[in-house]
């Protein structure tokens, strides 16, 4: 089969198309027919050697994939039409991934865009619901909501009756985020101004923030009191420091969330979260927003859309083709 391999780590131009052997399917295991693939920052730490995964080289990148079930296996039928989360192998013709990691989809969703919602939307329901405690009518300020993870919390925090406040930084992201829910676009370059502006002076009740970086202290300072911010990631490159008297002066909370790290301690929980999202995703309530579409021996050059900060909505590496 062909596969888009990494054999030492050096970025997306390190990863070649090649044939490689399929993949062998262990117990509790799914295989599945990769259409199309996802391509998440994840992804691309993990040609760098920088993500805390580090699987052995060579390996197949490739987190989420959406595809059909080959043979029958455990709860699986062989033609279900599913979204999974290998975490890696998916840039693949093939993978095997844990059953409890697969997830049916309901009859009218695509391929195409199931293979943009296992991690962002599982990742942003935690964020929101279980470490954010996301109230009904209460105001969130999402960072980089023209992105995968971003767009995702928008129309979540949406979904659940939020007031959503989009921090973007150009007017192509702004129409995503847009699309996406999203009540009010603030520009990256002064978003505290424009956030306290849009709540009166009050503030937020909450920050999502996968973005890190020289945004986070304005996002603090955001914040109304007992206010939360939730820290996602650092897709910006840097690891802010917090200086804790802030905390101590507006009785706030900054909150991690790790949803891998959740998910391994209770592998079951993952399919308890999918139940969740199961409503939204046939009510069309929820549905990513897709920028770039490219084939499968365009790997490296998704992957390199992500490093240069150039991805518009969702990246996808479509691997078969759906006839």
């Amino acid at each position: 089969m062909r596969a888009a391999v990494l054999r030492s780590y050096g970025g997306p131009e390190a990863v070649a198309v090649q044939d490689v052997a399929e993949p062998d399917v262990g117990p509790g295991e799914v295989l599945i027919d990769v259409y199309f693939a996802g391509v998440v920052f994840p992804d691309l730490l993990m040609t760098k050697g920088a993500y805390q995964l580090k699987p052995p080289l060579p390996f197949i990148p490739g987190w989420e994939v959406a595809g059909v079930v080959r043979h029958d296996s455990g709860r699986f039928r062989a033609g279900d039409r599913v979204a999974a989360m290998p975490l890696v192998g998916g840039f693949a013709e093939s993978v095997a991934v844990s059953e409890h990691r697969v997830f049916l989809l309901p009859r009218d969703f695509s391929l195409r865009d199931a293979a943009a919602v296992p991690l962002n939307y599982l990742t942003a329901l935690f964020a929101l619901r279980r470490r954010g405690r996301l109230a009904h009518g209460e105001s969130v300020l999402v960072q980089g909501a023209g992105g995968g993870l971003g767009s995702a919390c928008c129309q979540l925090a949406k979904a659940h009756g939020a007031r959503v406040l989009a921090v973007v930084s150009s007017p192509e992201k702004a129409a995503i985020a847009l699309k996406a829910g999203a009540d009010e676009v603030l520009e990256a370059r002064d978003f505290l101004a424009q956030a306290r502006l849009a709540t009166g002076g009050a503030g937020v009740d909450m920050v999502v923030d996968p973005v890190g970086g020289d945004r986070f202290a304005d996002s603090l300072r955001s914040l109304g009191p007992e206010g939360r911010i939730l820290v996602l990631g650092f897709t910006g490159r840097s690891i802010p420091e917090v200086k804790v008297n802030r905390l101590l002066l507006t009785n706030t909370a900054v909150v991690g969330v790790g949803w891998e790290e959740f998910a391994v301690a209770d592998p079951s929980w993952v399919g308890r979260q999918w139940a969740e999202l199961l409503p939204l995703l046939a009510s069309g309530d929820i549905r990513p927003l897709i920028g770039q579409v490219l084939a499968l021996e365009q790997a490296p050059a998704a992957l390199e859309l992500l490093d240069s900060r150039g991805a518009i909505g969702r990246v996808l590496v479509q691997v078969r083709s759906c006839g």
